[in-house]
């Protein structure tokens, strides 16, 4: 015999359950945000970079592995866009914008934390007041600022067709579609084709930016690092982007088939097998480059490069690599991919980007902390990091800001195409 609170809970339509289940995360988002700024706030201000584990040994920690992740998956989002508004690849185009929102949040997220790791971010203006060209960092800077302004014009002109269509609406969404678009009553033809050659040119100039500017910038930083002999590597930058590629691309596919399964929506299951097939040839590349970074450290015979990577894959840091790098970033999402029954599944796929995304924070940490822990001069002592409950409490809660701010773009634009699909099935299907 059914109690009352099951008869109720049965009584609830999809949209109730829906809206109870969004009420959840909304309140989860903003529990363990707020319980962050609190972080920053009795830690980061009151006590500065005392309130981490950081040292003279180990400057950089927990924070500028998240930095380095965001940028990673903001450069790879914003790469597989360029296949729908570089490339005209039509059957990708229901993750265009998305991956544009996701690319812009990924990077404000990631400088963010630089921005915690840096305790002065005031200072970064004297790096673009006072542009040193011999400087890696200060080139970074500078594609750092006009890669967010490439991504929010971008995104603009991808959505501007259906602003003009919102803008007839009389709620706060439609007030502020008109005021985007400047009142703009209709959205021509002529419009169109503009647009596409605006959105063709900008998705061809973001190439190299996101390549050689963005991601493999960042990987410049580290790898132009020759007292880090496990990081000075040519192979290094590279690296970067091909990890960007990964994780973007299984960024993307996450995002998309969780919105279709939250909004009972049939998804492309041609596209995301594409974008599946995409992603396991990108950790095959991974796999082959990091390979070789390997091979050639351990052929090098070099003291600190071998401390290194014995520190990476047989101490008590281990578990770091062998189980998120080697295991969810790596090969358990690649044998996922290649595997028949799988790799034609969409939750199966959808597990695969998952464990990706997970896996390549153990990447990460694993490019940043070992590193330095490892001594450079003969009698230093080792370092020895952790991340603390601060870190971890502030991380959360920047990674919680993610969410709601890629929320908040998803509820006040047009994301999804309003013409791309009827009843979730595609217009290129």
């Amino acid at each position: 015999m059914n109690t009352k609170a099951n008869l109720a809970n049965n009584m609830l339509t999809p949209e109730h359950k829906k809206g109870k289940l969004e009420k959840i995360y909304w309140i989860s988002l903003f529990i363990v945000f707020g319980v962050g700024v609190y972080s920053i706030i009795t830690g980061y201000f009151m006590q500065g970079m005392e309130s981490t584990y950081l040292s003279n040994i180990v400057p950089w920690g927990g924070w500028i592995a998240f930095y380095i992740y965001f940028i990673g998956l903001s450069a790879g989002s914003f790469l597989l866009s360029t296949l729908v508004y570089g490339f005209g690849m039509e059957k990708f185009e229901k993750i265009g914008r998305a991956a544009l929102l996701s690319a812009i949040v990924c990077m404000i997220t990631g400088i963010l934390f630089v921005f915690l790791d840096i305790g002065r971010p005031d200072h970064v203006m004297n790096a673009v007041i006072y542009w040193n060209v011999t400087s890696t960092m200060s080139w970074e800077i500078h594609f750092y600022i006009v890669y967010l302004i490439l991504l929010v014009v971008e995104l603009y002109f991808s959505m501007r067709n259906d602003l003009v269509k919102v803008a007839k609406s009389k709620n706060f969404k439609g007030k502020l579609s008109r005021f985007l678009i400047f009142n703009k009553q209709e959205y021509t033809d002529i419009d169109k084709g503009k647009d596409k050659k605006r959105l063709k040119i900008m998705g061809i100039i973001g190439i190299p930016l996101a390549i050689f500017g963005v991601h493999g910038g960042t990987g410049s930083i580290f790898a132009v690092l020759k007292a880090q002999p496990y990081l000075n590597s040519a192979l290094f930058p590279l690296i970067f982007i091909i990890s960007a590629l990964v994780s973007g691309t299984a960024l993307s596919i996450a995002i998309y088939v969780i919105k279709c399964k939250v909004k009972k929506q049939q998804a492309d299951h041609s596209m995301i097998r594409s974008l599946g097939s995409m992603l396991a040839l990108f950790i095959g590349i991974e796999i082959i480059m990091v390979w070789y970074e390997f091979l050639v450290g351990f052929y090098g015979l070099e003291h600190e490069e071998l401390g290194t990577l014995q520190l990476i894959m047989g101490s008590p840091y281990s578990w770091s690599f062998w189980i998120f790098q080697m295991g969810f970033a790596l090969l358990f999402p690649l044998i996922l991919l290649v595997i028949k029954k799988t790799r034609e599944s969409i939750n199966w796929i959808l597990g695969a980007s998952v464990m990706v995304l997970i896996g390549v924070v153990g990447v990460r940490f694993n490019m940043v902390i070992p590193t330095l822990i490892m001594p450079k001069i003969d009698g230093m002592p080792y370092g020895n990091y952790y991340m603390n409950l601060s870190e971890w409490l502030t991380s959360f809660g920047v990674i919680a800001m993610c969410l709601i701010l890629y929320t908040i773009g998803e509820k006040l634009f047009p994301i999804d195409e309003l013409d791309s699909h009827e009843k979730g099935v595609s217009k290129h299907e």
